[in-house]
């Protein structure tokens, strides 16, 4: 991930997670679901400033700030002290992401916390490896299972309960808006909610995508199993899908997660944007984000 270091001061990016499809392939005895995911993040995101401190503190601004909490609760404070039990760290969160949405912006920021505070406290660079190598996956599991995909917020096969997480490579930069209608649609309630539970995984080899045309193409043969409960809980999120759907430019629309944002991806960044812009316009109330999704690597970026 990039980041901003300093001796005392790192600024890490919480980028929204993306399940660009989800399927729920089982459950297991004690009750957490299977799941195989492809998931990326996107330009859209949170950013976490994390300073050394004698005294841990934590404070909010941004948009979301007065929506979650700001005590010992909060993610960020919790993934700190996993990784750094008693450490002295000043965090502030530029909460831009709205919470409980299907997009892991509790998740990414306690990534960003626990990549902030292994950062602050090297004495040199931290690659991919060194970073997870530091961090205990029982531990990351416990906080959530968005965290372990979150940590390296590269595209990724996401398998298990949230465990297994494999990089997926070539994945295009993408032009994604993304989309929530202000409703807060519960988790476990939409896995409650499902008829079954026994689905097909993804195909067992990814193919290669070459932009983004070819990245929605194939998607539309895949399924977030999710979104057909999240409807019958929250049916609003079809007026959004549809609503994604009718913009000029538009390739996919899906909802994430379990809801109830949805995205959208589009052929061009101008169509992007100007899907953006119309989606504001005719509903002021819902939060629109237009950007891309984070290519594999840097070199992977497509213009």
């Amino acid at each position: 991930m990039p980041q901003t270091q300093t001796t005392d001061r790192v600024v890490e990016p919480a980028p929204a997670k993306i399940n660009l499809c989800l399927h729920v392939t089982g459950r297991r005895a004690d009750g957490y679901h299977l799941l195989d995911s492809l998931v990326a993040f996107a330009t859209v995101q949170d950013a976490l400033t994390a300073t050394r401190s004698e005294q841990t503190a934590f404070s909010l601004s941004g948009r979301f700030g007065a929506a979650i909490p700001a005590d010992g609760s909060n993610l960020v404070l919790r993934a700190a002290q996993a990784v750094a039990p008693g450490g002295g760290v000043a965090f502030h969160l530029e909460k831009n992401l709205p919470p409980a949405s299907g997009i892991g912006g509790g998740s990414a920021d306690a990534a960003a916390a626990i990549r902030a505070v292994l950062r602050l406290g090297a004495t040199g660079p931290l690659d991919d490896a060194a970073l997870l190598a530091k961090v205990d996956q029982a531990a990351l599991l416990s906080l959530g299972a968005d965290l372990p995909v979150c940590l390296l917020s590269r595209p990724a096969r996401m398998r298990g309960i949230g465990e297994r997480v494999d990089p997926v490579l070539g994945l295009p930069r993408t032009p994604v808006v993304l989309v929530n209608p202000g409703v807060e649609v519960s988790t476990p309630q939409v896995f409650r909610a499902l008829t079954t539970r026994e689905n097909p995984p993804l195909p067992a080899a990814l193919p290669h995508w070459p932009d983004a045309a070819a990245l929605a193409r194939w998607l539309a043969g895949q399924r977030n199993d999710l979104q057909p409960a999240a409807l019958q809980i929250a049916p609003g999120i079809g007026e959004v899908l549809e609503s994604i759907a009718a913009r000029e430019g538009a390739l996919l629309a899906r909802m994430s997660g379990s809801g109830a944002t949805c995205f959208g991806i589009f052929a061009n960044a101008a169509a992007a944007s100007a899907a953006g812009r119309r989606l504001r316009a005719d509903h002021p109330g819902w939060w629109v984000a237009d950007g891309a999704l984070l290519p594999s690597a840097p070199s992977d970026a497509v213009s």
